[in-house]
Protein backbone atom coordinates (compact mmCIF):
# COMPACT_ATOMS: atom_id res chain seq x y z
CA UNK A 1 0.00 0.00 0.00
CA UNK A 2 1.60 3.45 -1.19
CA UNK A 3 2.36 6.12 1.75
CA UNK A 4 -0.65 8.58 2.18
CA UNK A 5 -0.37 12.12 3.19
CA UNK A 6 -1.93 11.75 5.77
CA UNK A 7 0.49 9.91 7.61
CA UNK A 8 3.88 11.68 8.40
CA UNK A 9 7.68 9.47 8.45
CA UNK A 10 6.95 9.20 12.06
CA UNK A 11 3.89 7.52 11.31
CA UNK A 12 5.58 5.10 8.68
CA UNK A 13 8.64 4.44 10.94
CA UNK A 14 5.85 3.38 13.20
CA UNK A 15 4.01 0.94 10.65
CA UNK A 16 7.53 -1.08 10.12
CA UNK A 17 8.00 -1.30 13.43
CA UNK A 18 4.93 -3.01 13.90
CA UNK A 19 5.42 -4.84 10.58
CA UNK A 20 8.62 -6.49 11.68
CA UNK A 21 6.76 -7.42 15.59
CA UNK A 22 3.56 -8.84 13.91
CA UNK A 23 5.17 -10.98 10.97
CA UNK A 24 8.03 -12.30 13.53
CA UNK A 25 6.51 -12.49 16.91
CA UNK A 26 2.55 -13.27 16.69
CA UNK A 27 2.05 -14.31 12.39
CA UNK A 28 3.71 -17.58 13.06
CA UNK A 29 1.99 -18.91 15.50
CA UNK A 30 -1.31 -17.93 14.04
CA UNK A 31 -2.08 -21.65 13.21
CA UNK A 32 -1.58 -22.84 16.53
CA UNK A 33 -3.49 -20.30 18.37
CA UNK A 34 -6.49 -20.79 16.25
CA UNK A 35 -6.45 -24.43 16.85
CA UNK A 36 -6.00 -23.85 20.77
CA UNK A 37 -9.01 -21.64 20.84
CA UNK A 38 -6.66 -19.33 23.39
CA UNK A 39 -3.28 -16.92 22.74
CA UNK A 40 -1.02 -16.60 25.78
CA UNK A 41 -0.67 -13.09 28.08
CA UNK A 42 2.38 -12.76 27.21
CA UNK A 43 1.33 -10.90 23.71
CA UNK A 44 -0.15 -8.31 25.98
CA UNK A 45 2.94 -8.20 27.74
CA UNK A 46 5.29 -8.12 24.92
CA UNK A 47 3.23 -5.13 23.00
CA UNK A 48 2.94 -3.27 26.34
CA UNK A 49 7.25 -4.00 26.51
CA UNK A 50 7.43 -2.48 23.21
CA UNK A 51 5.12 0.31 23.88
CA UNK A 52 2.17 -0.70 21.35
CA UNK A 53 -0.78 -0.31 23.85
CA UNK A 54 -0.33 2.88 24.90
CA UNK A 55 0.77 4.78 21.34
CA UNK A 56 -1.78 7.94 21.80
CA UNK A 57 -1.44 8.15 25.26
CA UNK A 58 -0.19 10.90 27.47
CA UNK A 59 3.37 9.93 28.83
CA UNK A 60 1.98 10.73 32.13
CA UNK A 61 -0.26 7.66 31.96
CA UNK A 62 2.58 5.25 30.77
CA UNK A 63 1.93 6.24 26.85
CA UNK A 64 3.62 7.03 23.88
CA UNK A 65 1.93 10.51 23.39
CA UNK A 66 1.84 9.79 19.78
CA UNK A 67 -1.00 11.20 17.80
CA UNK A 68 -4.32 9.75 17.37
CA UNK A 69 -3.21 8.49 13.86
CA UNK A 70 -1.38 6.34 15.38
CA UNK A 71 -4.20 4.16 16.32
CA UNK A 72 -4.75 3.53 12.23
CA UNK A 73 -1.84 2.30 11.89
CA UNK A 74 -1.58 -0.16 14.46
CA UNK A 75 -5.27 -1.10 13.49
CA UNK A 76 -3.93 -1.71 9.85
CA UNK A 77 -0.77 -3.86 10.96
CA UNK A 78 -2.52 -6.15 13.61
CA UNK A 79 -4.29 -7.22 10.07
CA UNK A 80 -1.39 -8.71 9.56
CA UNK A 81 -0.83 -11.51 12.02
CA UNK A 82 -3.45 -13.63 10.56
CA UNK A 83 -5.78 -14.15 13.56
CA UNK A 84 -8.64 -12.07 13.80
CA UNK A 85 -9.09 -13.07 17.07
CA UNK A 86 -5.45 -11.93 18.57
CA UNK A 87 -6.12 -8.43 16.74
CA UNK A 88 -9.62 -8.07 18.40
CA UNK A 89 -8.48 -8.87 21.83
CA UNK A 90 -5.70 -6.66 21.29
CA UNK A 91 -7.84 -3.80 19.92
CA UNK A 92 -10.43 -4.08 22.89
CA UNK A 93 -7.18 -3.33 25.46
CA UNK A 94 -6.16 -0.22 23.59
CA UNK A 95 -9.11 1.24 22.18
CA UNK A 96 -12.23 0.21 24.03
CA UNK A 97 -11.61 -0.27 27.81
CA UNK A 98 -8.88 2.32 28.20
CA UNK A 99 -9.33 5.51 26.74
CA UNK A 100 -12.65 5.82 28.66
CA UNK A 101 -9.96 5.68 32.08
CA UNK A 102 -7.84 8.13 30.43
CA UNK A 103 -10.11 10.49 29.63
CA UNK A 104 -12.49 10.10 33.14
CA UNK A 105 -10.57 8.44 35.45
CA UNK A 106 -9.27 9.56 38.37
CA UNK A 107 -5.41 9.67 39.39
CA UNK A 108 -6.48 6.46 41.32
CA UNK A 109 -8.15 4.48 38.81
CA UNK A 110 -5.24 5.07 36.12
CA UNK A 111 -2.32 4.15 38.86
CA UNK A 112 -4.41 0.47 39.36
CA UNK A 113 -5.62 0.29 35.77
CA UNK A 114 -4.48 2.65 33.19
CA UNK A 115 -0.70 2.29 33.44
CA UNK A 116 -0.55 -1.29 34.14
CA UNK A 117 -3.37 -1.91 31.29
CA UNK A 118 -0.74 0.32 29.30
CA UNK A 119 1.80 -2.03 30.35
CA UNK A 120 0.31 -5.24 29.36
CA UNK A 121 0.08 -6.22 32.91
CA UNK A 122 -3.25 -6.35 32.78
CA UNK A 123 -5.96 -7.45 30.61
CA UNK A 124 -9.05 -5.67 30.54
CA UNK A 125 -12.39 -6.22 29.51
CA UNK A 126 -15.45 -4.05 28.15
CA UNK A 127 -19.37 -5.47 29.49
CA UNK A 128 -21.65 -4.11 27.60
CA UNK A 129 -23.76 -6.30 25.49
CA UNK A 130 -26.58 -9.08 27.52
CA UNK A 131 -29.14 -11.24 26.48
CA UNK A 132 -31.45 -8.54 25.82
CA UNK A 133 -29.38 -5.51 24.68
CA UNK A 134 -26.66 -4.81 22.79
CA UNK A 135 -26.35 -2.14 20.15
CA UNK A 136 -29.64 -0.65 22.39
CA UNK A 137 -27.42 0.25 25.19
CA UNK A 138 -29.53 2.15 27.14
CA UNK A 139 -31.78 -1.43 27.07
CA UNK A 140 -29.13 -2.88 29.55
CA UNK A 141 -30.84 -3.99 32.56
CA UNK A 142 -27.67 -4.91 34.56
CA UNK A 143 -28.19 -3.01 37.78
CA UNK A 144 -25.80 -1.65 40.45
CA UNK A 145 -27.84 0.37 43.39
CA UNK A 146 -25.83 2.75 45.49
CA UNK A 147 -25.50 1.06 49.40
CA UNK A 148 -23.60 3.29 51.49
CA UNK A 149 -19.58 3.59 49.86
CA UNK A 150 -20.97 0.82 47.75
CA UNK A 151 -22.63 0.01 44.64
CA UNK A 152 -24.51 -3.50 45.09
CA UNK A 153 -24.34 -5.46 41.17
CA UNK A 154 -26.71 -7.45 40.04
CA UNK A 155 -26.76 -9.01 36.53
CA UNK A 156 -25.53 -10.50 33.31
CA UNK A 157 -23.11 -9.50 30.20
CA UNK A 158 -22.85 -11.98 27.48
CA UNK A 159 -20.04 -11.32 24.06
CA UNK A 160 -17.39 -10.19 26.12
CA UNK A 161 -14.23 -10.23 24.58
CA UNK A 162 -11.09 -10.89 27.38
CA UNK A 163 -13.88 -11.92 29.78
CA UNK A 164 -12.39 -15.28 30.71
CA UNK A 165 -8.70 -13.96 30.87
CA UNK A 166 -9.56 -10.19 32.17
CA UNK A 167 -8.27 -8.79 35.07
CA UNK A 168 -10.58 -6.13 35.35
CA UNK A 169 -14.22 -4.83 33.65
CA UNK A 170 -15.21 -1.50 32.50
CA UNK A 171 -18.79 -2.43 33.08
CA UNK A 172 -21.90 -0.52 31.67
CA UNK A 173 -24.71 -0.48 34.43
CA UNK A 174 -28.02 1.12 34.89
CA UNK A 175 -27.77 2.93 38.42
CA UNK A 176 -31.30 4.33 37.95
CA UNK A 177 -33.05 1.69 36.43
CA UNK A 178 -36.35 4.26 36.17
CA UNK A 179 -34.49 5.54 33.49
CA UNK A 180 -32.99 4.83 29.88
CA UNK A 181 -30.34 7.18 28.76
CA UNK A 182 -29.48 8.95 32.28
CA UNK A 183 -29.63 5.71 34.13
CA UNK A 184 -26.15 4.65 33.08
CA UNK A 185 -23.07 4.98 34.46
CA UNK A 186 -19.70 2.99 34.55
CA UNK A 187 -17.33 1.18 36.95
CA UNK A 188 -13.59 -0.54 37.40
CA UNK A 189 -14.33 -3.99 38.51
CA UNK A 190 -11.73 -6.65 39.23
CA UNK A 191 -12.53 -9.51 38.19
CA UNK A 192 -11.74 -11.76 41.26
CA UNK A 193 -14.07 -9.50 43.50
CA UNK A 194 -16.64 -11.56 45.06
CA UNK A 195 -20.11 -11.84 43.32
CA UNK A 196 -18.14 -11.89 39.43
CA UNK A 197 -18.59 -14.89 37.83
CA UNK A 198 -17.27 -16.50 34.62
CA UNK A 199 -20.48 -18.30 33.53
CA UNK A 200 -18.89 -20.10 30.60
CA UNK A 201 -16.30 -19.74 27.35
CA UNK A 202 -18.34 -19.24 24.13
CA UNK A 203 -17.85 -20.86 21.21
CA UNK A 204 -17.60 -18.65 17.95
CA UNK A 205 -18.27 -18.85 14.19
CA UNK A 206 -14.62 -17.46 14.01
CA UNK A 207 -12.17 -15.46 16.34
CA UNK A 208 -11.35 -18.88 17.59
CA UNK A 209 -8.12 -17.53 19.38
CA UNK A 210 -10.18 -14.76 21.43
CA UNK A 211 -12.08 -15.90 24.41
CA UNK A 212 -15.51 -14.26 24.35
CA UNK A 213 -17.41 -15.19 27.63
CA UNK A 214 -20.81 -14.94 29.28
CA UNK A 215 -20.93 -13.31 32.69
CA UNK A 216 -22.78 -13.23 36.24
CA UNK A 217 -22.71 -11.06 38.56
CA UNK A 218 -24.60 -11.89 41.93
CA UNK A 219 -24.59 -8.99 44.75
CA UNK A 220 -21.31 -8.25 43.82
CA UNK A 221 -19.95 -5.07 45.97
CA UNK A 222 -17.79 -2.08 43.94
CA UNK A 223 -16.81 0.68 45.88
CA UNK A 224 -18.19 3.65 45.31
CA UNK A 225 -14.70 5.05 44.50
CA UNK A 226 -14.62 2.71 41.13
CA UNK A 227 -17.41 4.63 39.39
CA UNK A 228 -16.07 6.01 36.38
CA UNK A 229 -17.01 9.54 35.47
CA UNK A 230 -19.86 10.79 36.47
CA UNK A 231 -23.26 8.70 38.10
CA UNK A 232 -26.30 8.80 35.34
CA UNK A 233 -23.22 9.82 32.40
CA UNK A 234 -22.28 7.01 31.41
CA UNK A 235 -24.33 6.49 28.45
CA UNK A 236 -22.48 9.80 26.91
CA UNK A 237 -18.92 8.55 28.08
CA UNK A 238 -19.29 5.05 26.68
CA UNK A 239 -20.80 5.79 23.28
CA UNK A 240 -17.68 9.10 22.86
CA UNK A 241 -15.67 5.58 23.03
CA UNK A 242 -17.64 3.68 20.66
CA UNK A 243 -16.57 5.92 18.15
CA UNK A 244 -12.98 5.13 18.63
CA UNK A 245 -14.02 1.69 18.68
CA UNK A 246 -15.97 1.82 15.09
CA UNK A 247 -13.04 3.93 13.26
CA UNK A 248 -10.72 1.48 14.29
CA UNK A 249 -12.62 -1.27 13.18
CA UNK A 250 -12.81 0.48 10.01
CA UNK A 251 -9.01 0.91 9.52
CA UNK A 252 -8.82 -2.91 10.71
CA UNK A 253 -11.49 -3.74 8.06
CA UNK A 254 -9.81 -1.81 5.33
CA UNK A 255 -6.31 -3.45 5.51
CA UNK A 256 -7.92 -7.10 6.14
CA UNK A 257 -9.74 -6.45 2.66
CA UNK A 258 -6.49 -5.50 0.96
CA UNK A 259 -4.50 -7.93 2.23
CA UNK A 260 -6.80 -10.85 1.18
CA UNK A 261 -6.82 -9.48 -2.23
CA UNK A 262 -2.87 -9.12 -2.33
CA UNK A 263 -2.38 -12.92 -1.14
CA UNK A 264 -5.23 -13.71 -3.42
CA UNK A 265 -3.09 -12.35 -6.64
CA UNK A 266 -0.39 -14.22 -5.05
CA UNK A 267 -2.00 -17.50 -5.62
CA UNK A 268 -4.06 -16.48 -8.84
CA UNK A 269 -0.36 -16.06 -10.50
CA UNK A 270 0.82 -19.27 -9.50
CA UNK A 271 -2.22 -21.54 -10.40
CA UNK A 272 -3.53 -22.59 -13.76
CA UNK A 273 -6.56 -24.07 -15.05
CA UNK A 274 -8.00 -24.21 -18.69
CA UNK A 275 -4.17 -24.27 -19.75
CA UNK A 276 -3.29 -20.53 -18.37
CA UNK A 277 -3.05 -18.51 -15.10
CA UNK A 278 -6.45 -18.17 -13.34
CA UNK A 279 -5.02 -14.79 -12.91
CA UNK A 280 -5.13 -14.32 -16.70
CA UNK A 281 -8.70 -14.76 -17.39
CA UNK A 282 -10.53 -11.41 -17.39
CA UNK A 283 -13.29 -12.43 -15.05
CA UNK A 284 -11.12 -13.20 -12.15
CA UNK A 285 -9.39 -9.96 -12.69
CA UNK A 286 -12.54 -8.19 -12.78
CA UNK A 287 -14.02 -9.46 -9.84
CA UNK A 288 -10.49 -8.57 -8.14
CA UNK A 289 -10.37 -5.05 -9.29
CA UNK A 290 -13.98 -4.75 -8.55
CA UNK A 291 -12.71 -5.80 -4.73
CA UNK A 292 -9.98 -2.87 -4.94
CA UNK A 293 -12.59 0.30 -5.97
CA UNK A 294 -14.19 -0.66 -3.14
CA UNK A 295 -11.14 -1.00 -0.64
CA UNK A 296 -9.70 2.09 -2.44
CA UNK A 297 -13.20 3.60 -1.53
CA UNK A 298 -13.27 2.24 1.93
CA UNK A 299 -10.18 3.56 3.28
CA UNK A 300 -10.43 7.38 1.51
CA UNK A 301 -13.50 7.56 3.89
CA UNK A 302 -11.81 5.79 6.68
CA UNK A 303 -8.47 8.13 6.39
CA UNK A 304 -10.61 11.04 5.55
CA UNK A 305 -12.86 10.67 9.27
CA UNK A 306 -9.63 10.24 10.67
CA UNK A 307 -7.96 13.31 9.75
CA UNK A 308 -11.15 15.07 10.63
CA UNK A 309 -10.76 13.64 14.52
CA UNK A 310 -7.31 14.73 13.94
CA UNK A 311 -8.64 18.31 13.67
CA UNK A 312 -10.83 17.99 16.79
CA UNK A 313 -13.57 17.30 15.23
CA UNK A 314 -16.41 14.70 16.41
CA UNK A 315 -17.67 13.37 12.93
CA UNK A 316 -20.28 10.87 14.10
CA UNK A 317 -22.16 10.38 10.80
CA UNK A 318 -18.67 9.90 9.18
CA UNK A 319 -16.98 7.58 11.73
CA UNK A 320 -20.59 5.12 11.31
CA UNK A 321 -20.16 5.81 7.30
CA UNK A 322 -17.17 4.49 7.54
CA UNK A 323 -17.28 1.67 9.81
CA UNK A 324 -20.10 -0.02 7.87
CA UNK A 325 -18.80 0.48 4.40
CA UNK A 326 -15.31 -0.56 5.51
CA UNK A 327 -16.47 -3.54 7.08
CA UNK A 328 -18.73 -4.84 4.59
CA UNK A 329 -15.90 -4.47 1.95
CA UNK A 330 -14.23 -6.73 4.14
CA UNK A 331 -16.49 -9.28 4.17
CA UNK A 332 -17.46 -9.12 0.27
CA UNK A 333 -13.70 -8.97 -0.64
CA UNK A 334 -13.10 -12.27 2.00
CA UNK A 335 -16.16 -14.25 0.47
CA UNK A 336 -15.00 -13.08 -3.42
CA UNK A 337 -11.12 -14.28 -2.77
CA UNK A 338 -12.39 -17.76 -1.13
CA UNK A 339 -14.35 -18.04 -3.77
CA UNK A 340 -11.29 -17.77 -5.75
CA UNK A 341 -9.27 -20.35 -4.42
CA UNK A 342 -12.18 -22.90 -5.05
CA UNK A 343 -12.58 -26.13 -3.07
CA UNK A 344 -8.86 -24.87 -1.45
CA UNK A 345 -10.52 -21.61 0.18
CA UNK A 346 -13.15 -23.82 1.78
CA UNK A 347 -10.21 -26.32 3.80
CA UNK A 348 -10.06 -25.40 7.40
CA UNK A 349 -6.32 -24.96 7.19
CA UNK A 350 -6.15 -22.38 4.41
CA UNK A 351 -5.91 -19.15 5.50
CA UNK A 352 -8.53 -17.53 3.44
CA UNK A 353 -11.47 -19.27 5.23
CA UNK A 354 -10.48 -17.77 8.70
CA UNK A 355 -10.51 -14.54 6.93
CA UNK A 356 -13.95 -14.99 6.15
CA UNK A 357 -15.15 -16.08 8.61
CA UNK A 358 -13.61 -13.35 11.03
CA UNK A 359 -14.34 -10.88 9.27
CA UNK A 360 -18.03 -11.60 9.62
CA UNK A 361 -18.52 -10.68 13.23
CA UNK A 362 -17.09 -6.61 12.46
CA UNK A 363 -20.66 -6.42 11.06
CA UNK A 364 -22.54 -7.04 14.07
CA UNK A 365 -19.41 -5.73 17.06
CA UNK A 366 -19.68 -2.42 18.20
CA UNK A 367 -22.82 -1.41 16.38
CA UNK A 368 -24.94 -3.96 13.92
CA UNK A 369 -25.50 -2.79 9.98
CA UNK A 370 -28.72 -2.06 10.48
CA UNK A 371 -28.24 0.49 14.18
CA UNK A 372 -25.46 1.61 11.50
CA UNK A 373 -27.88 2.43 9.33
CA UNK A 374 -30.55 4.05 11.47
CA UNK A 375 -27.41 6.48 12.79
CA UNK A 376 -27.12 7.75 9.07
CA UNK A 377 -30.64 8.35 8.57
CA UNK A 378 -31.17 10.36 11.53
CA UNK A 379 -27.83 12.41 10.76
CA UNK A 380 -29.73 12.94 6.89
CA UNK A 381 -32.93 14.28 8.59
CA UNK A 382 -34.64 11.33 9.26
Amino acid sequence: MPAHPLFTEEHEDLRRSLRTFVEKELAPHADEWEAEGHFPDWVFQRMGELGYLGLHFDPADGGQGGDYLTMLVLSEEMARCGSGGVSMAVSVQCEYVTPPIAKFGTEEHKAIYLRPAIKGERIGALGITEPDAGSDVAGIRTRAIRDGDEYVVNGRKTYITNGVRADFLLLVAKTDPSQRHTGISLFLVDTDTPGFHVEKRLAKVGMHSSDTAELRFEDMRVPAANLLGEEGKGFHHIMWELQGERLSAAAGACAGAQLCIDRTIEYLRERTAFGQRIADFQAVRHKLAEGQAMVDAARALTYETAWRVQLGEYPVRAITEAKLLATRVHFEVADACLQLHGGLGYMMEHWVQRSWRDSRLARIGAGADEVMLDYIAKGMGF
